[in-house]
């Protein structure tokens, strides 16, 4: 074999060699990339289930204040205290895409504002045997148990996607790809002391 020929063959070797390590790290790549993507659309759908959840909250306020104002029309001040709560709740709409801490702190006050007022409206039952009897308020009440129940599953949900999106992205080699790709760690939703549990509602 001519030297020409050891070259050719020589050069043939090195070529496929960088034409299988560059077809690997594509491959590599494309894994990773859908991988990522994988995970961030598990962790966009569970801050839907959250703001479904919170939304199926604020869809049973105004039967509720209805049905106190019927019963309690000098509660005037707790009931507006409600509506104004429900209002600026239902206002804050968050892109899942963009979820940092103070988006996220944001929402979480204002829902947390909406939990007190109900927490007033709810205590007003106490005071009104009629009311407290009523079977429209005793079925929403029921509903908004289940209500608190369910945001609290789907917040837990929520955080437990974004970690592993977070950890996904963050982690070595795939720390190289998510920032070239705009994966950006996304913020969890952080629950106020005692938030762990559901609300308990009594009458």
């Amino acid at each position: 074999m001519s030297d020409t020929e050891k070259k050719t063959v020589g050069l043939s070797k090195k070529t496929l060699i960088i034409l299988a390590v560059a077809a690997v790290l594509v491959l590599w790549g494309i894994s990773a990339y859908n991988g990522m993507v994988s995970v961030e659309e598990k962790a966009t759908t569970e801050w839907a289930k959250v703001q479904s959840s919170y939304q199926r909250r604020a869809d049973l306020i105004p039967n509720l204040v209805n049905t106190v104002k019927g019963y309690a029309t000098h509660e005037k001040e707790t009931l507006e205290g409600v509506i104004s709560a429900r209002a600026k709740a239902t206002s804050i709409n968050i892109d899942a895409s963009n979820l940092t801490p103070e988006q996220v702190q944001k929402y979480q006050a204002a829902q947390g504002e909406l939990t007190q007022a109900l927490g007033k409206l709810i205590a007003i039952g106490e005071a009104y045997p009629d009311l407290k009897a009523n079977e429209n308020f005793i079925d929403l009440q029921k509903q908004l148990e289940g209500t608190e129940n369910r945001i609290n599953e789907a917040r837990n949900s929520f955080n437990k996607a974004v970690q592993d999106y977070n950890i996904k992205i963050r982690k070595f080699p795939n720390s190289l790809l998510a920032g070239l790709f705009g994966f950006d760690k996304m913020a969890k939703f952080e629950a106020e002391a005692g938030a762990d549990k559901a609300p308990e509602v009594k009458f």
